[in-house]
Order: C-alpha cells, then sequence, then structure tokens
C-alpha cells in the first residue's frame, strides 16, 4: 500500500517523486518481501465460537484493559494539554484504537464468510459487539487523524503513525492469535529486519518527499578554494586609519586623501 499510493499519486495527482521517494518505495517492497518469507502460519480461525474463545481469554482480556486505560488517559487527560504540541498524542489514541478495529475486522471476516455459507450469524451476539466496536473505533481513528493532519506536517504524521499503528497491531496479533508461537529464531529476526526496513523505507518516502532530489542534481563534492580578495574602490575611500599606530584622542590626527 506504501509504494502504491505513492505511484499512484505521482501520476494521477502530479506529486512528484523524487529520488528518496523512489528509494523508500523499493525499501518498503523489499521490506515487505522479507517479513512475507519469514512470516508465521495463520492460526485458522472459521467460526464465531473460536473467535469469541479467543477474545476471552485472560491474557487478551488484560492486554484489551491496559488498552483502554492507556485510551481513555490520552483522551481525557494528555490530548486536552499537549494534543495541540506533541504529535505523538492524537496518533497514539488513533494506533491504540486500531488494534480494536483490525481484532473487529478479523471477526467480522468469519462472520460474513459463515453468514454465506448459511450460519445463524446474525443471532451471534459477538456479530453485533464487533459492528459497533469497529464503528467506534474507525470514528475515533479518523477523528484524531484528522485533528493531527490539521496541526502537524503531512510528511510526520504518516511515517509514525505506519510506526505505531503497526507496532501495536503486531503486537495484538502476537496476543490474540499466538501466531509467533512456533516462530524460530531466524523467522522472528527476519520479520523484525523486514519491518526496519519497511520504517526506513516510509520515513525516507515521507520525510523528504518536498525535496528536490534526482540524479542530476545530487549534492557535489564541496572544494576547498581561497576566498577572493576583496576589492575597494578608492573613491569610497575617504579615511584610512592604521590600526597599529591608532592615535589618541588628545593628539592630533593625520588624515591622507587620496585622489
Amino acid at each position: 500500500s506504501v509504494p502504491c499510493s505513492a505511484i499512484l499519486s505521482s501520476y494521477l495527482l502530479g506529486e512528484r517523486l523524487n529520488l528518496l521517494g523512489k528509494l523508500g518505495c523499493l525499501l518498503s517492497l523489499v521490506g515487505s518481501t522479507v517479513m512475507v518469507i519469514h512470516a508465521p502460519e495463520d492460526e485458522e480461525v472459521t467460526t464465531l465460537e473460536e473467535m469469541t474463545s479467543k477474545l476471552k481469554e485472560p491474557g487478551f482480556l488484560a492486554y484489551a484493559a491496559i488498552l483502554l486505560a492507556l485510551c481513555f488517559l490520552l483522551i481525557f487527560y494528555l490530548a486536552p494539554r499537549y494534543g495541540q504540541s506533541n504529535i505523538l498524542i492524537y496518533l497514539t489514541i488513533c494506533s491504540v484504537i486500531g488494534a480494536f478495529s483490525v481484532s473487529s475486522v478479523k471477526g467480522l471476516g468469519i462472520a460474513i464468510k459463515g453468514f454465506f455459507a448459511g450460519q445463524p450469524v446474525l443471532q451471534h451476539p459477538l456479530t453485533w459487539i464487533l459492528v459497533i466496536t469497529l464503528v467506534a473505533s474507525i470514528t475515533t481513528q479518523i477523528n484524531y487523524l484528522n485533528k493531527s493532519l490539521d496541526i502537524f506536517n503531512t510528511s510526520l504524521v504518516f511515517p509514525i503513525y505506519y510506526v505505531l499503528f503497526t507496532t501495536i497491531v503486531i503486537a495484538t496479533s502476537i496476543i490474540l492469535f499466538k501466531e509467533w508461537v512456533a516462530m524460530t529464531v531466524v523467522d522472528i529476526i527476519g520479520t523484525v529486519c523486514g519491518f526496519l526496513t519497511i520504517i526506513l523505507g516510509v520515513f525516507l518516502l515521507h520525510a523528504f518527499k518536498d525535496m528536490d532530489v534526482s540524479l542530476g542534481n545530487l549534492p557535489q563534492v564541496l572544494q576547498n578554494e581561497q576566498p577572493a580578495p576583496v576589492t575597494r574602490d578608492d573613491k569610497n575611500i575617504l579615511i584610512e586609519v592604521d590600526n597599529s599606530s591608532i592615535a589618541p584622542e588628545d593628539k592630533p590626527k593625520v588624515f591622507m586623501l587620496h585622489t
């Protein structure tokens, strides 16, 4: 999504993609490829009953309670005081709420497949809980993301938001679906390195998007040149005083006129 949105905006919206932006797109693709190669196996969750059992596990309930407490602290205490000056406040709210929106989308995807398979998903209370959670979380995310975009630079908002949101979503996936339990050390290192590569690519893509950088105007090596001597026009010189022998105030001064 990161390189595709950048390339499409370059062609459709007329936004110029400089050399660092192209390098950022390439790094995003490389990091995504590394993450896919080392990604954990998806745990198969096919019914709402299985999803309910996952959501009821003590580890996820404690994690969700911590996220809710952090979200309330940010919204009702920190945001009114520091939201206008600190870029992390609004973006952290969006990212924390994103953990609930992603979990809700996962559950609703299972519900939609069950609906077309003839299962009575509309009678299941979890379906409506997920719908309400999804609507509330997406509305909150849009609200605070727009506030952040109104105050801060877009080139800073999107990279920081991407990193925070992805980090919290990965943590949610680890706790809810336990997808990393069976991973080897090599796969864990590969996944982390791929994620860091994507972060670097997104940073290059957004942080320097307003700079005019291309292969044709890369900075050249500065050469140490002797400064040119300062020339003075004689007609502008009226008085020349020898600094090494400045006359005292109580003695007569000698003025030299140049013609």
